[in-house]
């Protein structure tokens, strides 16, 4: 039912599942001696961070945060929201933002900036997607599982009002589903 409004598929199945084993040794690698904090940015991370889990090989933990500036449309607004703060104390902390993809980079930044004022020890960004034909700021995830182009995609966590997250691979999405929506 979802798939007449894909006009066509980015990121396959089988293809996400090679692009997370890949990241998840090269995180395992950097991070086996420092108990990081996981920290997801909801709800888009939640497909590629349980996933993501299950390729790490070491101890850290998990937190989440509620961040958005995209606010319903198909554009981030410029506006960083947090909805739900984090709970876990980062001073002296590794943290790993896990992110599904950084477009115009503005809420990212927020949160790393946020981060390294409370004292984090390190921050890096590990994120599915990256699309650096949309930033905005000057931002550069560490750990990138594919650069894509600039487009409006969704699927495996990616939304359109709130829809589309429960799609099994990436797709792009029809322009005659999100127009005149804005």
């Amino acid at each position: 039912m979802l798939d007449k409004d894909i006009e066509k598929t980015l990121i396959s199945q089988e293809e996400l599942r090679d692009i997370i084993a890949s990241l998840g040794q090269t995180i395992t690698r950097d991070y086996h001696d420092k108990l990081p904090i996981l920290l997801g940015l909801l709800k888009g991370c939640v497909p590629f961070m349980s996933d993501l889990l299950k390729e790490l090989d070491f101890h850290l933990e998990i937190a989440f945060m509620n961040v958005s500036s995209y606010h319903g449309g198909i554009t981030s607004s410029g506006d960083v929201k947090i909805d739900m703060d984090l709970d876990t104390p980062v001073k002296d902390r590794h943290v790993l933002i896990t992110e599904d993809i950084v477009d115009s980079g503005r809420t990212i930044k927020a949160v790393v900036e946020l981060l390294e004022y409370r004292g984090a020890k390190s921050v890096e960004v590990v994120t599915l997607m990256d699309k650096p034909s949309g930033r905005i700021v000057d931002l550069k995830p560490k750990y990138v599982g594919k650069t894509i182009p600039k487009a409006f995609v969704v699927g495996y966590g990616l939304d359109f009002e709130e829809k589309y997250r429960n799609l099994p691979y990436v797709g792009l999405l029809k322009p005659d589903v999100y127009t005149n929506k804005e």
